[in-house]
């Protein structure tokens, strides 16, 4: 009987026990999962603001608040491969002998006297060329070169149009616009002013941080960004210095804020 009841005491001592056990395990894990979690929020956290303040840094953006970029006018002067296919404007010019239809937009920095020239006047003086003497046939012939040279003219505009251009040749036509827009009446194609070089920064600092969106792991390029966004700000705090007022309307035009300039940076 003693034995009996001593088996049994053991019996249940050994189930009361390991009922505890297995309680207690339970609260371990789940305590362990909640401390998991709230170090996981933390990170999440860090990474958040970290990420604001790189986007502060290079684009301009502050946390919580508006992109000004859209608004700007460096974003309404550049072009980019979406807007390229998405426009398609053409200038028509009338020729007794048809139109040439000229893009918009052209490669090679052709705007102005030169597309004038191009398409313009020298159609006519090719369709006249060698035509010293008046005839009979000089009417037709000239009309017949100048159907022919109006041909040319829209395979030529094709050719140069800024669809057919790579990478490169929009980068130049951009590059070019910059210099164009940030430059004052006076002193037209002034690359050295300090507005014109923010600028083309810039504009290469979003592209470069368009790649890095795509592309994480392109340690060059990312060292590249870094040193750019500090050598934009350093080019702005000099103008700062020189002329506050010209630094005050400049920020706006590029969709910064002064906070992505002055004090830590952090790319």
């Amino acid at each position: 009987m003693y034995r009996i009841l001593v088996g049994q005491a053991m019996q249940r001592s050994v189930v009361s026990t390991a009922r505890v056990q297995l309680h207690t395990s339970a609260v371990c894990l789940a305590q362990r999962k909640k401390v998991k979690e709230s170090k996981s929020a933390v990170r999440d956290e860090r990474k958040r603001a970290k990420d604001a303040a790189r986007l502060y840094a290079v684009l301009g953006i502050p946390r919580g608040g508006q992109d000004k970029w859209p608004k700007c006018d460096l974003a309404k002067a550049v072009i980019t491969q979406d807007r390229l296919h998405s426009e398609d404007a053409h200038e028509s010019l009338a020729f007794p002998e048809g139109a040439v239809n000229v893009p918009s937009t052209l490669n090679y920095g052709i705007s102005g006297d030169r597309k004038k020239m191009l398409f313009e006047v020298l159609p006519v003086l090719s369709a006249e060329r060698g035509r010293v003497h008046f005839n009979a046939d000089t009417v037709r012939e000239t009309e017949e070169a100048m159907k022919h040279e109006v041909e040319k003219a829209n395979m030529f505009a094709k050719l140069v149009s800024l669809r057919n251009a790579n990478a490169k040749g929009i980068a130049y036509e951009n590059r070019r616009r910059c210099i164009e827009l940030f430059s004052t009446p006076e002193t037209a194609n002034d690359t050295g002013r300090p507005e014109v070089q923010a600028a083309i920064l810039t504009l290469t600092i979003r592209n470069l941080w368009e790649h890095l969106l795509k592309f994480r792991m392109d340690i060059d390029n990312r060292r590249a960004l870094r040193r750019m966004v500090h050598q934009r700000a350093k080019i702005l705090k000099y103008l700062k210095r020189k002329d506050l007022d010209r630094y005050e309307a400049i920020l706006p035009r590029l969709g910064l804020e002064p906070g992505s300039v002055e004090g830590e940076l952090v790319v």
